[in-house]
């Protein structure tokens, strides 16, 4: 048990904490969310490279189409335990067998208000259905859970008898299911401790009142050893908990392993680029701020100590430091971002920097890597050649496939090329790659968009960070043409990443 905080509450689980993930089911019935067969099975390759032990690659009843994408899933060979979503009624098991799953997440009611006014049933019925419905699942050879639905809304004695019955019946372990996000943590810690005693048991949490995570931990303090969770948290309503919420906090509080951490990132990209739901700036362990220092006290202690100001290395869960400049900027961060770009200035000029650095700053302006090597250009009063420089650009999409065409200035000789895409923007690009040449070998690693002014007529920023080998420069630019400031903004990018690492300027002699 980690020492770190003293006295922790004591898991009953050894060293390991088990996880199914659910992004491809339960996250994939948030609102607005649809995944393509060809996206479900990336994520659930990512989430196997994770090692997440099992996946529920989504629900065999849904209909044909959702069949043959967990045919899909289940022929990639993963090394996780695939499974189906089943309702309690047999014929869901063997759609799910015909999918060749692993297992079945057996759901069934366990709430009044889900055996009476859902199924219309009796508690009598739920328990001799669910018997007879693990045995099934079991003599095919199937992993069985068997989660209560509504359970934390279920009287505990009937949630008792059904956990037993699962487990007489042969299931591999009872599910605790926190189905509309309802309970606290007291109630939690009281029920899974009275079904832990029963057999193998998991925890199923939502987060409509911010408890998810809250929850889990009561869980597994009771003794649950699996966290049903879905990446990002997304899911209904308020979304699930966050696997790698669960994941990180797993190991860092209690030294608990359950997933290979430094895939983290990378899985919460994936999933958030398939869904369209992007990933809140402040998210813990994923957002884009979990490890951005802008605070001039904060930058420049964590100069001086990584672990000043955070609880964990960015590099556990396959991020990267940023110190980032704005309004709080000190003389210590802006130092620190010009030595990262080559740039060697004394300290009058630091300080010249800084001050430009905050009045931007204070008009409510990001600072990009352009704006700081500018100023300190124009401190240092140095005129530098630009490598590549946008002349001009045409885009077309209506009607048929985008492309566009890009004429460049490119260390002073002009260059033309056209490209196609899935959109304006994309043929944009590619064109200005074709244009470059191996040149344009740099990646993109961030991509923004924010309107900064209202109506169909509203000029938008793309900011993106770019990087090229070990350096990496971040520039925005703003146009009523979301292409034309996506491109002009790349431009500007290449333009940085390909100019040698700047030098202040050699004092002038006294003869000069």
């Amino acid at each position: 048990m980690n020492e770190r905080f003293g006295k922790t509450p004591e898991l009953r689980t050894s060293d390991s904490v088990q996880l199914l993930d659910t992004t491809l089911r339960d996250g994939e019935q948030a609102p607005g969310v649809s995944l393509t067969p060809t996206q479900k099975a990336d994520i659930a390759r990512a989430l196997d490279r994770a090692e997440v032990d099992y996946i529920e690659a989504g629900s065999a009843c849904t209909g044909p189409g959702e069949r043959e994408t967990i045919k899909r899933v289940t022929s990639l060979g993963l090394d996780a335990t695939v499974t189906s979503f089943a309702r309690g009624v047999k014929n869901d098991v063997d759609l799910a067998l015909d999918c060749d799953v692993d297992g079945v997440t057996l759901v069934v009611p366990a709430s009044d208000r889900h055996v009476e006014s859902k199924v219309g049933t009796t508690r009598e019925d739920v328990v001799e259905t669910t018997d007879e419905l693990v045995a099934y699942a079991k003599d095919h050879g199937l992993w069985v859970e068997v989660i209560g639905e509504d359970g934390s809304r279920a009287a505990p004695e009937f949630l008792e008898s059904l956990a037993r019955a699962s487990h007489d019946a042969g299931a591999d372990r009872f599910c605790f299911a926190d189905t509309v996000g309802h309970t606290s943590p007291e109630h939690t810690y009281e029920v899974v401790s009275r079904l832990s005693e029963l057999g193998p048991t998991s925890t199923h949490t939502h987060d409509d009142l911010g408890l998810a995570m809250a929850n889990v931990h009561a869980s597994l303090a009771a003794g649950a050893d699996l966290v049903h969770t879905t990446v990002n948290g997304i899911g209904e309503r308020a979304g699930n908990v966050a696997l790698e919420e669960v994941a990180i906090a797993l190991d860092h509080c209690y030294d608990v392993e359950s997933v290979k951490l430094d895939e983290l990132y990378a899985l919460a990209q994936k999933v958030a680029q398939a869904t369209g739901v992007s990933l809140p700036p402040n998210k813990a362990v994923v957002g884009q701020n979990a490890f951005t220092h802008e605070s001039g006290i904060h930058t420049d202690g964590t100069l001086k100590d990584d672990a000043m100001y955070e609880p964990y290395p960015p590099e556990t869960v396959g991020r990267e430091r940023r110190l980032v400049l704005g309004k709080h900027a000190g003389r210590a961060g802006v130092k620190a971002a010009l030595d990262e770009h080559g740039v060697d200035a004394t300290d009058e000029e630091v300080a010249a920097v800084v001050e430009r650095v905050k009045e931007l700053g204070d008009r409510g302006k990001r600072v990009t890597d352009a704006d700081l090597l500018a100023f300190a250009e124009d401190v240092q009063g140095r005129e530098r050649a630009r490598q590549v420089e946008l002349l001009d650009l045409t885009a077309a999409s209506g009607g048929g496939t985008p492309t566009a065409s890009v004429r460049l200035r490119v260390e002073g000789e002009e260059r033309v090329a056209s490209g196609t895409g899935s959109g304006p923007v994309d043929a944009a690009v590619k064109a200005v790659r074709e244009a470059l040449g191996p040149d344009a070998d740099a990646q993109l690693d961030e991509y923004h968009v924010d309107a900064i002014t209202g109506g169909t007529d509203a000029v938008v920023t793309v900011e993106v960070t770019m990087s090229l080998g070990d350096r990496s420069v971040s520039v925005a630019a703003s146009h009523a043409d979301i292409t034309r400031a996506s491109v002009q903004a790349m431009v500007d990018a290449l333009d940085r990443l390909l100019a040698p690492n700047h030098t202040s300027p050699t004092p002038a002699s006294a003869d000069d």
